[in-house]
Order: C-alpha cells, then structure tokens, then sequence
C-alpha cells in the first residue's frame, strides 16, 4: 500500500481479519519494533517467531529518506510466520518525526504495548514519543557502536518498564552460577567475568556477581566469542564456568568434579520472547545498570 493512511491501513486489517478468520480475537499484546531498513528483515522475524509464544499485532516503524515526499507506504502480513498481524509502516519526509500519531490508531485497544528497539535506541525510551506507548520498552546495548558506553548510560535515562537485551542474555548465565551456590561455598574473596571486549552483558554480570557476592568482580578480555568465563576465588578454592563453544559450558568447583551443562547462545526471537513473558519493572535489572553506571563514572 503506497502513499496510504494509518486510517486505511485499520480497514484494510480488518478485512483480511475477515478473510482469514479473526486472528486478532487471541493476541495479548501490541509490538511495536522501531529500526532501520538494513534491520528490518532480521527484526521482524525474530518478532514473528517470539509471537508464536506471545500472538501480537507487529507493528514494525521503519523511517525512511527524510528529503522524500512526506508519505506512508505500508506492507501487511497476515499468517505467515506468525499467529497475529505485521504491518511495516515506511515513513518518509517530515513523517519520520510523527511515528506516533502514525501508530496511535493501529495499537490494538486495552492489551500491553512492548517497544522494542533492535539498533540504536534514544537515550530515554520512555520520553520518546513512541516509546511513551509501552508499558515495556526493550533495547539492545549490544547493537551501539560503544556497547559498554550505551548500558552505563542506560541508567540515567531509566523509567521502570525499562530492559536490555544485555541483560536478557544474562539470564542462563545468572541460573547457573545461582546453582553453584546451592551447597555452602565459602566466602568469595574477588573474582573476574571474561568477554571478548566491548560486551555489555559482561559489565552487567559483572555488577550483579559483585552486588550478590559482596566481593571485587572485574571484566577481563577474552578472546570470545562473546561471554567465555566466570572465575570466582573462595577462601579454600575456586568455582568457575568456562564456555568456549555456543552450546555448553564446564563447571568447575575445588574438590568436585568437573560438570558438562547446557549453556547456549540463544537467538534474539527466544531473548524478546523472553521479555514479553513479563511486564513488570525489572527491579534487578535497575539496579545493575545503576551499579553499572556508578563503576563508569
């Protein structure tokens, strides 16, 4: 649909809603994906396959040339790939700036909205006009071109409802070493999280272990690729996960022996679908990017 309305778009919805049997009855949400268009193809697919979980109207905003003839193209998808709607709006010329009055009639009446944000994200996505619509708004440290930079600042423009994916790809790594303590350990005396350089995830582990263990945890270099270690010095031993494939991971503890456990990279459709389980504020996650940010300053 080229040089369309927000308007007519609605119609058009609710006539192939019509066609192909009123999907729209059993989404449980609204997600809005905001990127550009070298990222649209990755983004949205790995929305569709997150909604598979979570069934959601997929509103993917994609601005466009700004010296181009203010318009509206949009393109929509029903049943493929995923169980609600797509819809990729194209914002050209002076719309790129009003997204919102765009998206305002498309959002599906008294369900959750989740913005997400694949690239890079404003530095306060509650205060941005479109992120003003989630009651969660996600964002990707990771996809910065200071990824370390980006999670410290996170804090300073943080509104509850905030998250990163940073911090999503924490979540198998955090289960794991909260099971290594399962039995008494001893005290931690310090400890080091190894990553290849730059990687946000590894500074907010590292904040996390250090405000849990109430010990010195620092970030070391690796060679990767991403998170490869956690190295933990007890009083009488040591506790370490090491992972230098994209599937498991060794855990070591002084005087056990060692144990093979899943530990995979996961794709970013399972991280997002991760977050659409919850809509609450992420407590544990504020403080990390707070502790985080206090460790940069």
């Amino acid at each position: 649909m080229g040089s369309t309305t927000a308007s007519e778009i609605s119609s058009q919805l609710t006539r192939l809603r019509h066609q192909v049997g009123a999907p729209a009855v059993g989404m449980v949400l609204t997600l809005v994906v905001v990127c550009d268009e070298s990222r649209q193809y990755d983004a949205v697919r790995a929305a569709s396959e997150a909604s598979r979980e979570h069934p959601s109207r997929i509103l993917a905003v994609i601005p466009r040339e700004r010296n181009e003839a203010t318009r509206l193209d949009a393109e929509i998808r029903v049943g493929e790939l995923t169980t609600g709607e797509v819809v990729l709006l194209r914002l050209y010329g002076e719309l790129r700036d009003h997204a919102d009055s765009v998206l305002s009639p498309l959002l599906l009446p008294d369900i959750p909205v989740v913005v997400w944000w694949p690239g890079e994200a404003p530095e306060a996505p509650a205060k941005d006009p479109v992120g003003a619509f989630g009651q969660r708004r996600v964002t990707d440290a990771r996809s910065s071109s200071d990824p370390v930079a980006a999670i410290r600042s996170r804090a300073d423009g943080y509104t509850p409802g905030d998250t990163d994916l940073a911090w999503t790809r924490l979540t198998p790594w955090r289960s794991l070493l909260a099971a290594a303590f399962d039995r008494p350990a001893g005290k931690v005396l310090d400890g080091h999280v190894e990553a290849e350089p730059g990687h946000p995830s590894a500074e907010l582990l590292a904040v996390w272990l250090s405000d849990r263990l109430g010990a010195p945890i620092r970030v070391t270099d690796s060679e990767g690729p991403g998170l490869t270690a956690v190295r933990l010095r007890l009083g009488d031993g040591e506790i370490r996960v090491e992972r230098y494939d994209s599937r498991t991971a060794t855990l070591t503890r002084t005087g056990e022996p060692d144990r093979q456990v899943a530990l995979a990279r996961r794709p970013a459709s399972d991280l997002l679908a991760e977050e659409l389980r919850r809509l609450d504020p992420d407590e544990v996650y504020e403080s990390a990017i707070r502790n985080a940010a206090a460790d940069g300053s």
